[in-house]
C-alpha cells in the first residue's frame, strides 16, 4: 500500500503548470460574458430548492492520497449515492478516470470527463446565484489559489468553466481569490465567514479588509458580512473555513460548534464565535438564534491525528440530511441531534473519517445548484 503525504497538509513546492488539454480553455471562453438582465443576482440560501450537486472525483494518489485513494473514493461514492435519491448528482471526472467513477457511483450519479485535481469541489466548484425572478443561475467564478499555495490547483481554478459549460449557465468571473467553504449565507443579505481565513495574506495580499468584503457583498449579492474570529484549532489547511464551525438552519438561526471541555483549545475560540454572534443582528436587523453542537471527535487515520473534524460539514437535500460520521461513540448524539433540528427529514450519517484525515467532510465535497422557477 501506497504511504499518503500528510493529507493536503503537505503543499506543492514547485511552480504549477497549466493542463494541455483542450477542456482546460480560457476562463474568457464559453457563456461567461451574457449576465441576467434583471438585476444583480443572489445566492441563495443552502435549505432553499436544489436541482442538483456538483461532485469531483478524487483519482490522483500523489495529491496527497497515496494508499488511501480507495478509502477516499468509497467515501465520495457513498456521499454521491445519497444525495441521489433526492436530487441530480454531476461527477466531474478526470479523463481516464470516468469509468471507474461510473463503476464506484452506479447508475444514479451522472459522471462528466472534465480535467480535475481533487474533490473538493465546495471550494472549487462555481457558486451559483440566482437572478430576482428566481429564473436564470449565474456560476460566480471565484479565483482558487490551492487554499493558498498549498497544493495543486491548475485544472481546478477552471472546474467552474466546464460546470458552466455543461449546464449552459452563464458564467460570472470575479476577481477575488475565494473558497466556496469560506462563507455562508441567508440568501437575505448576510454573509457569515472567519476573519482567520479570508484575511490571511496567503488570499488576496493585496487587499484590505475593507475591499475584501466589498467585493463579497457584490459578488454573493449580500449588504453585510458578520465576521467570526476562527475557525478549529489546527485547521492548516483551509487557514479556518466557517462551513467547519458553523452552517445556517434558517433565516436568523445558525448551528454553531461550541465546545464546553476548557481543556480543549477549540474553547475560548468557539466562545469568541458565539460572542459575536449574540452581539450581532442580520441584515435584517434580527438577533441570532444560536443551536449549539458540541461533539467533535478526535482519532487516528494511517497513525495521523485527526483533531479537524467536524459534524457541522452536512449537506442538505430537500429529503435528508447527509452528516458526516467519524465511526466514533460521538456519532450517535450528532445524529440524535440533527433528528431534532431537522424534523421530518431523513438523517443519513456517511462514514467520513478518510475525508477528515484529508482535511473536509461532506460539505466540503459538494456544491448544490440552486432550483429555478
Amino acid at each position: 500500500m501506497d504511504q499518503p503525504r500528510t493529507t493536503r497538509r503537505m503543499f506543492c513546492a514547485t511552480a504549477l503548470t497549466a493542463a494541455a488539454t483542450v477542456l482546460l480553455t480560457s476562463r474568457g471562453a464559453g457563456p461567461a460574458a451574457a449576465l441576467p438582465s434583471t438585476g444583480t443576482p443572489i445566492v441563495p440560501a443552502e435549505w432553499e430548492s436544489h436541482s442538483g450537486c456538483v461532485m469531483a472525483w478524487p483519482w490522483d494518489r500523489t495529491n496527497g492520497w497515496g494508499g488511501l485513494l480507495p478509502q477516499v473514493q468509497a467515501e465520495v461514492a457513498a456521499v454521491a449515492k445519497s444525495i441521489a435519491r433526492f436530487e441530480t448528482v454531476l461527477m466531474f471526472a478526470e479523463p481516464g478516470t470516468t469509468a471507474d467513477a461510473r463503476r464506484q457511483c452506479g447508475p444514479s450519479v451522472t459522471v462528466v470527463e472534465y480535467p480535475v485535481n481533487d474533490c473538493w469541489t465546495r471550494d472549487t466548484g462555481p457558486i451559483f446565484a440566482l437572478n430576482a425572478a428566481r429564473t436564470q443561475r449565474t456560476g460566480l467564478d471565484f479565483r482558487f489559489n490551492g487554499w493558498g499555495n498549498k497544493y495543486p490547483y491548475d485544472k481546478d481554478d477552471l472546474l467552474p468553466v466546464g460546470v458552466c459549460n455543461y449546464l449552459s449557465v452563464p458564467r460570472r468571473p470575479v476577481d477575488l481569490v475565494l473558497e466556496g467553504g469560506s462563507v455562508i449565507t441567508d440568501g437575505q443579505g448576510t454573509l457569515i465567514t472567519t476573519e482567520e481565513c479570508l484575511l490571511n495574506p496567503n488570499r488576496n495580499p493585496g487587499m484590505t479588509r475593507a475591499q475584501i468584503e466589498a467585493a463579497l457583498l457584490a459578488a454573493y449579492g449580500a449588504s453585510k458580512v458578520i465576521w467570526l474570529p476562527y475557525g478549529l484549532d489546527n485547521d492548516l489547511i483551509t487557514n479556518g473555513h466557517v462551513d467547519l464551525v458553523a452552517s445556517y438552519l434558517g433565516p436568523a438561526r445558525v448551528l454553531l460548534h461550541t465546545q464546553p471541555d476548557t481543556s480543549s483549545p477549540n474553547h475560548t475560540r468557539m466562545e469568541a464565535n458565539r460572542s459575536v454572534l449574540l452581539a450581532a443582528t442580520d441584515a435584517c436587523g434580527r438577533p441570532f438564534r444560536i443551536e449549539e453542537l458540541h461533539q467533535q471527535p478526535h482519532f487516528q487515520v494511517y497513525g495521523a491525528l485527526v483533531d479537524t473534524f467536524s459534524y457541522t460539514n452536512y449537506y442538505l437535500t430537500s429529503g435528508s440530511v447527509v452528516v458526516p460520521t467519524a465511526q466514533e461513540p460521538d456519532d450517535a448524539a450528532a445524529l440524535c441531534r440533527y433528528a431534532e433540528l431537522f424534523p421530518g427529514r431523513e438523517i443519513v450519517g456517511i462514514p467520513a473519517r478518510t475525508l477528515a484525515w484529508g482535511g473536509g467532510g461532506v460539505h466540503c465535497i459538494t456544491q448544490h445548484l440552486p432550483a429555478v422557477s
